[in-house]
Order: C-alpha cells, then sequence, then structure tokens
C-alpha cells in the first residue's frame, strides 16, 4: 500500500476490530489489518485472540516474540492500513548506514563526546563509507549466502574491486600506490592500519561467520607472501588479478597430521635434476577459500627444509568441500596434491626459509582475526542489552535483575578490554617496519588472540543464558546469539589455537628476561 493511502486512526477506532472476521492491532503506532494473515501467521491465529491483542496495542508483545526488522518485509508492511494519530514511534531502530546509539554498540572513538589518539579525520570519513557500503551492499547477500552456503555474490566482489576494498584489507604498502581508495576518502599515501583496522571491523559487523571468511580472506591471508617474497614476475602477474577480484588465493599450510605445528607438514617438493621445477605431492585440510581459490600459497617440505611456494590450479590439484559448523560460503577445502608440477620461480622467499615467510605473515593474520572478533563481541553486547530492554520475566524487565545485568557488565569490560589491546599493538605496527613487527609483535599479538577468543567464547555463554531458549534458535529474536555461540570456536582455532599461541607469547617474554633478573 502506498503511503499516500495510509490514514490516521484513533485507538478507539482500532478496537472495535476485535473480530476474528475484522482484525485490527496495533504496533509502534501503526496500525495492522490482520484479518486475512491470522491464519497465515506461524504461531497460529489463537495468539490474536487474546483480549490485550485483538484490537488493541500489541507493541510490547509483538516485540516480546519479534524483531523489528520483521515489519519491514514486504508481505508484512503491506498489512499497514494506517497510524495512530497523535502517537509517535517509541521504537529505536538504527538507520542503514548510521552509528548506532545503543551504549558500547560501538568502538568508543566512534561515540558521541568520546575521544582517541590513534584515529584522525580520514579514518572518520573511510569508516562513514564503509558502514554504508556494508549496509547496503554486503549484509543483504551475507544473510543470503550464509544460510544457501554458496560463495559471495560476484556482484559483491566486484563493487568491493571498484573500491578497491580489497586492496586495502591487505594493508598498507606498495600495492596501494595509484589506487583510488573508496572513492578518494583517503590517499594510499596517509592509509595506515588503523584504516585496514576500520575495514575489517566494518566488514565484521554484517554478522554471519561463514560468508565472511569466504568474503576474500584467503587473499588477506594468502596474499602477503607473494607482495613481500614473490619475485617481481610474481608480483606483476598474481597481484592484480587477486585484488581485482578476478582471481581468488587462499593460504594452503593445515594438514590433517600437523595444524598448528608447522615444522611438522609433510607435504613434500621435490625439485627437478635440471633446477627448474618442483613436483609437489600432499593434502592439505581446513583451507578457507579453497574450494573455489585459483592459487594456493602452500607450505612444503623439501631437501633444505620448510618452503612456500605458489601453486597455480591445474592438473593435480583437487578440492573436496569439508563440512564445517559454520556456512559452506567459506569454501573450507581438502586440498590433494598429486605430482603437481610448478615453476621454481614460484618459490616465496628463500628455499628453506619458509618458517620466516610464513610466521610473519601469521602476525598480520592473528591481527586480523583479533580486530574481528573485537568487533563481533561489540555486536552481541548490542544485541544483548536491546533483549534486556525489552524482554519482560517474572514481571519485570529483565534489565531489572542483577545477575543479568552482571553478566552484561562482564561483556561490555571483556569487549573494551579487547579493543584497547587491539589499538595498543595496532599504533605499534604503524611505527615498525615489517620485519620490526615480526621481530617483536608475535608474542603480544598471541596473547592478545587468545585473550580475545577466550572473552568471545565466555561472551556467547552468557548470551545463550540472557536469551534462553532464543539463543540456541536459528531463526527470530536470538538468531545472532545462536549463530555467534555456534561459531566462536572457529576464531579459537583457526591461525594458532588458544593454547599454542598463549605459549608463544610467554616462551618470547622468557627469551627476554635479563638473565640476572630475581626476585
Amino acid at each position: 500500500m502506498a503511503s499516500k493511502d495510509l490514514k490516521l486512526f484513533t485507538c478507539e477506532e482500532v478496537a472495535k476490530h476485535n473480530k476474528p472476521d475484522d482484525l485490527w492491532i496495533i504496533v509502534d503506532s501503526k496500525v495492522y489489518n490482520i484479518t486475512r494473515f491470522k491464519d497465515l501467521h506461524p504461531g497460529g491465529a489463537a495468539v490474536f485472540a487474546e483480549e490485550d491483542i485483538a484490537g488493541q496495542d500489541a507493541t510490547e508483545a509483538f516485540y516480546g516474540l519479534h524483531r523489528h526488522e520483521i515489519l519491514l518485509r514486504p508481505q508484512y508492511a503491506r498489512l499497514q492500513i494506517g497510524f495512530i494519530e497523535g502517537a509517535r514511534s517509541v521504537m529505536y531502530s538504527r538507520e542503514l548506514g548510521k552509528l548506532s546509539d545503543v551504549p558500547y554498540a560501538e568502538p568508543t572513538w566512534l561515540s558521541a563526546g568520546y575521544y582517541s589518539p590513534y584515529y584522525k579525520e580520514s579514518h572518520r570519513r573511510l569508516q562513514a563509507a564503509m558502514r554504508v557500503f556494508v549496509d547496503e551492499v554486503i549484509t543483504p547477500d551475507a544473510l543470503l549466502h550464509e544460510e544457501d552456503g554458496k560463495r559471495p555474490s560476484a556482484h559483491v566482489i566486484k563493487a568491493m574491486a571498484e573500491l578497491n576494498i580489497h586492496a586495502m584489507r591487505i594493508g598498507p604498502g606498495k600495492h596501494l600506490k595509484g589506487l583510488t581508495l573508496m572513492g578518494g576518502v583517503v590517499s594510499p599515501e596517509e592509509f595506515d592500519y588503523f584504516h585496514e583496522l576500520v575495514c575489517i571491523q566494518e566488514i565484521s559487523r554484517c554478522g554471519q561467520r561463514g560468508y565472511g571468511d569466504g568474503l576474500q580472506s584467503g587473499a588477506v591471508i594468502g596474499l602477503p607472501p607473494i607482495m613481500n617474497f614473490g619475485s617481481p614476475e610474481l608480483k606483476l602477474k598474481i597481484i592484480p588479478e587477486v585484488l581485482s577480484g578476478k582471481k581468488f588465493i587462499c593460504l594452503a599450510i593445515s594438514e590433517a597430521f600437523s595444524g598448528s605445528d608447522v615444522a611438522g607438514l609433510q607435504t613434500r617438493a621435490t625439485k627437478s635434476s635440471d633446477g627448474k621445477y618442483w613436483t609437489i605431492n600432499g593434502t592439505k585440510k581446513w583451507i578457507t577459500n579453497g574450494t573455489f581459490a585459483d592459487y594456493f600459497t602452500v607450505g612444503c617440505k623439501t631437501d633444505t627444509g620448510f618452503t612456500v611456494i605458489l601453486v597455480e590450479r591445474s592438473e593435480g590439484v583437487e578440492t573436496k568441500p569439508i563440512k564445517t559448523s559454520y556456512s559452506s560460503s567459506a569454501g573450507t577445502a581438502y586440498v590433494t596434491f598429486d605430482n603437481v608440477k610448478v615453476p621454481i620461480e614460484n618459490t616465496l622467499g628463500p628455499e628453506g626459509g619458509g618458517i620466516f615467510v610464513i610466521l610473519s605473515n601469521f602476525n598480520h593474520e592473528r591481527w586480523v582475526m583479533c580486530a574481528s572478533s573485537a568487533r563481533g563481541q561489540r555486536l552481541i553486547v548490542e544485541e544483548c542489552l536491546k533483549w534486556i530492554n525489552q524482554r519482560k520475566a517474572f514481571g519485570k524487565p529483565l534489565s531489572s535483575l542483577a545477575v543479568i545485568r552482571s553478566k552484561i557488565a562482564a561483556m561490555i569490560s571483556r569487549t573494551e578490554s579487547v579493543q584497547n589491546w587491539l589499538e595498543n599493538l595496532t599504533m605499534q605496527m604503524c611505527n615498525m617496519t615489517y620485519k620490526e613487527q615480526a621481530q617483536k609483535l608475535a608474542g603480544p599479538i598471541g596473547l592478545l588472540k587468545m585473550y580475545a577468543t577466550r572473552c568471545a567464547q565466555e561472551t556467547a555463554t552468557d548470551a545463550v543464558q540472557i536469551f534462553g531458549g532464543r539463543g540456541i534458535t536459528k531463526t527470530g529474536m536470538g538468531q545472532y546469539i545462536e549463530h555467534y555461540h555456534r561459531t566462536i570456536p572457529f576464531d579459537a582455532v583457526l591461525g594458532g589455537a588458544e593454547d599454542v599461541l598463549g605459549d608463544l607469547g610467554v616462551r618470547q617474554a622468557i627469551r627476554q628476561m635479563p638473565k640476572n633478573a630475581r626476585l
């Protein structure tokens, strides 16, 4: 129904329409004629027979059972016939592309009246532009494909390429030179790790974990070894193909018998007698984006030690999807290399020097995961704050219960501490060379990732308790809570298991201990 056809009614007029064959209700100052719809209602028509529903203001009952976006769906929006005269909407709903007004829903630097030493005007411009793009382009596609399991749509990949978002997600560097970033809101010369942090955290807001990994995350972790250690010829060919979204790449390190133990990998590369090519045999497992990747950055065992080699999809390369607890839109794969011939020029870094190539790359990968984790936790805080503000139990709002407020307090504390530690390390990255980052930040980033993912799992558990049965239901009020709780273990495992990374951080600290340090 067009807006010009909507009429004004009084509550008394609506109250007259309270019979099964003539049934109206009020939801948030809007009047709906549900006479024909009542029998199609998923919960049955009986719910509308209640005295406080039929012909009455059902706002509280509606928001106790449904999310606000239900009213925005075309099949329900067309049921609206008018408004209550003189009444105003009491429901807060964030406009697309705008910041949330819910406390702690945004990082402090974006909250009104707060300040930060890290962010400049260019960061704010980039955030505003990314917010609109994510809300309008990425999120609708994420909701669709997290459910159907298909890879992110080509039009999304193309739109990101046109704005050079793929390039920005790799971080600052020479690859940005000459590019127009996000329509010109930030220049390549001023782009730093805080700009990248903005990109990561805005994209993370789509809240769909499998889709998020499917959205070129393989490039984020698989392309940097080429950028930093590939030959000029490889860089000239591969980098433009991937950043334009025409080709896809993944990082193939983990194996069935060797996950975090990089030195224990079994995939072998044997050099030909004339030294012109490698022959690769072996398997890789849990490879993100592997099912649709055109290139594979592969860790191999060679006669001289661990070596990293770029492999193009060709004869002898086979990928099979792996079913996990999140969406197959991530393209998680089991990869087999059967006598795959690869030019020797595809070696990344020195032969036998692959450990440095991969370990230096791990820093950025883990930092990216920390950034995503921090934003993901914030989404759950927002969901929970909204829920306890509207849900009533034992005759009182959930927010009136001290045990609930205690859980929320812990959530907020964890979220803010992760974000602040993350921003501190981001500042170090902005002021260190790539080599210095590899030398100094592996331990701190490992510890942050361990802390962030443990915080996230505690928050996921608390959120389920706050939402109750809805927190384990894939649709409806708790759909984001259920999804978060189900997929949060990925962050704790991918990029290095929590215990391994915590141990890495402590071992690095022990190596730096003064020899004469005593109590």
